[in-house]
């Protein structure tokens, strides 16, 4: 009998589906390659950090004050439209009793900053000149005590000197400040009460980039051709997936430093995901390093990648399943045990009990429980020693007082070239001022960039909407929407957006001519004297490329000497992680401010190859070790692994 067809039984076809899926498979493959080439330049591409829920939670947080602005013709109430998007990039990931204290604290110290900054503004017609860069000092300074509030002093001083733009006697600035407190407080309310994520969430994101990230790796070593490896020269790209699964792991170990303290399931679950991935990660260098050197054969290698490929896709669809709903098939089993145990060179079965040891980790907690009883670790707990608020108070003075010079001079660029929006210049100056000089001369960039093309296509929204009033509001809150939604993911596509939004809103609020230019060249202006100031007081330029050369090759010495003294587990963890950040921290020293420290010590292409010696050092520790770990174990235990 034949099925009946509908006008939708091609969306149940099977193929359609699966061509879909690999459709965006393939994309999402793109997306991460590209994200390897820009991590070497530092410049993030985090796609698995996209929070449609925040996007859509931000759209509704100010869209009602925007409403109420547009209704009553009120525009002072533009300042409950930006402190509602503020509010919302304050709230960073953590645990929700950190996000409540530090949005609360954003709302109150807010007004303040705001009702301040705009009356001292008033003082006199110099008064900004004094006034901005004061409360950025302050806000700055302050912050810089307290942990995990490093984004709340950046958007302070943004505040601050968005304030001191807008200078109004004492009665309307104390207006003005009511206004931005009714925007935090209805921010705050929306996402500590009536619109609740999870807070775990980024956790999640964060453990599924890490995962992917090692699928591309093991996928990498399935296809490699027998023969010459591409690792075995130096070139441009050397150690990229290396590199993409500890930067991935790094942001991973940040993002639970805040949950240290908690002792829920979901917290306890992620550490034991770390510490699995840390295992398959140091099985794959090693699996890497013998395609390199042609250690065991072909069919062994593909068979323990294949075996890596499996566990990771287990965690990962552990990930994305409620911890209620069961594997499908035997998960105790994750590979051919047939083909595995045909495995004779001892280093692939070391490399393969690894990875089954990761996967008893990652589904067994009695295994887990063991592991943390025998292994322990090697790190002092950050949770029992708290970071010293006094270290912090010195460099939140030092990062400050370059904010504050920088918003000075710019400042006064603005009174003397007569700029007509000079707080987007100064809080260009805010976010784009960020650590050490690679920090800012990546945010630099980005933030031009970011700004030519926001400015380019507000432009044309503007013309576009002319006449038509009910499209600019509804645009402004998918803007909000759009870039707190991408505001982790990349910082050129948050500014594209974010400039949109601020040109949209002003235009609506305070309508006049040349806003999306001007906005482009305060940014230009405001980015320039963030860089300068950067290089010029107390600058952060680190080790020169050269030496951070010689310090990766220690620090993957150093490793390699612990392997063969067969220093604890937890020990050679440590020196692991510390010697792929050196390697990490040597490959992109080599394009530090757009090559020019590079070519300034005349680093010549030889001493450019020998990051290939570092990334060798390490994965001869990794061989040793798992070689050892092969040699030990019994080859009748090796086959009922």
């Amino acid at each position: 009998m034949k099925t009946a067809r509908t006008p939708f039984t091609f969306l149940h076809r099977p193929s359609l589906l699966h061509r879909h899926g690999r459709l965006a498979s393939r994309m999402a493959a793109f997306t991460r390659r590209a994200a390897r080439r820009l991590e070497l330049r530092s410049f993030p591409l985090l796609q698995e950090q996209f929070s449609a829920e925040e996007g859509w939670r931000a759209c509704l947080a100010i869209a009602l004050p925007l409403g109420a602005a547009m209704i009553s013709g009120q525009h002072w109430l533009a300042w409950a439209v930006f402190a509602a998007f503020w509010t919302c990039l304050c709230d960073a990931p953590g645990p929700h009793t950190q996000r409540r204290r530090l949005l609360a604290g954003f709302a109150v110290a807010g007004t303040a900053v705001a009702f301040i900054g705009s009356w001292s503004a008033s003082w006199s017609s110099h008064a900004a000149l004094l006034a901005a860069p004061v409360m950025v000092l302050l806000s700055v300074t302050l912050t810089g005590a307290i942990q995990s509030a490093a984004l709340l002093g950046t958007l302070l001083a943004v505040v601050a000197v968005v304030a001191a733009g807008f200078p109004h006697a004492p009665a309307l600035a104390a207006l003005q400040a009511a206004s931005f407190l009714i925007g935090a407080l209805w921010a705050w309310l929306l996402i500590n009460l009536f619109w609740r994520i999870d807070e775990h969430t980024a956790l999640r994101q964060a453990a599924q980039a890490a995962l992917l990230r090692m699928l591309d790796m093991s996928r990498d070593l399935l296809a490699a051709r027998d023969g010459q490896h591409r690792e075995q020269q130096w070139h441009s790209e050397h150690g990229e997936h290396r590199r993409a699964v500890r930067l991935a792991l790094e942001r991973l170990r940040t993002m639970l430093q805040p949950h240290e303290r908690s002792a829920s399931d979901s917290a306890q679950s992620y550490r034991r995901l770390l510490e699995a991935c840390e295992m398959i990660f140091s099985a794959l260098i090693a699996l890497e390093h013998a395609a390199i050197q042609q250690l065991g054969s072909p069919a062994e290698r593909r068979i323990v990648a294949r075996a890596a490929r499996i566990v990771v896709l287990r965690a990962y669809q552990r990930l994305t399943l409620s911890p209620q709903i069961p594997l499908p098939s035997n998960p105790s089993r994750p590979i051919d045990i047939k083909r595995a145990s045909q495995l004779a060179d001892p280093l692939m079965t070391g490399c393969l009990s690894a990875l089954m040891q990761a996967h008893t980790l990652l589904l067994s907690d009695p295994a887990w429980a063991q592991y943390q009883a025998e292994h322990g670790s090697d790190e002092p707990s950050r949770a029992a020693t708290p970071p010293d608020w006094r270290n912090g108070l010195g460099r939140g003075l030092q990062q400050g007082a370059r904010q504050a010079a920088g918003v000075a001079a710019v400042f006064y660029a603005a009174q003397v070239f007569q700029l007509g929006y000079p707080y987007w210049a100064t809080m260009a100056v805010v976010v784009v001022l960020q650590g050490a000089a690679r920090q800012t001369w990546t945010r630099c960039l980005e933030r031009i960039l970011g700004s030519l093309l926001g400015g380019a296509l507000a432009l044309s929204l503007l013309h576009v909407a002319s006449g038509m009033s009910w499209v600019l509001p509804l645009v402004a809150v998918m803007l909000a929407g759009l870039a707190i939604a991408l505001r982790l993911v990349n910082y050129t596509v948050f500014v594209v957006f974010l400039t949109m939004l601020f040109i949209g809103v002003t235009e609506m609020l305070q309508p006049g001519v040349g806003i999306a230019s001007a906005r482009a060249l305060d940014n230009l202006i405001g980015s320039a004297v963030a860089l300068l100031a950067a290089l010029a007081l107390w600058p952060e330029l680190g080790a020169s490329p050269r030496e951070r050369i010689a310090l990766g090759l220690k620090a993957n010495r150093d490793y390699l000497e612990a392997v063969v003294a067969h220093q604890p587990p937890a020990t050679l963890r440590r020196l692991q992680r510390q010697a792929g950040l050196a390697s990490i921290d040597a490959e992109t020293a080599l394009h530090d401010l757009g090559g020019l420290r590079r070519h300034s010590e005349r680093l010549s292409h030889s001493e450019m190859a020998r990051l290939r010696e570092v990334r060798e050092l390490a994965g001869q520790a990794s061989v040793a070790w798992h070689l050892d770990q092969g040699t030990r174990q019994d080859p009748a235990t090796a086959r009922e692994s």
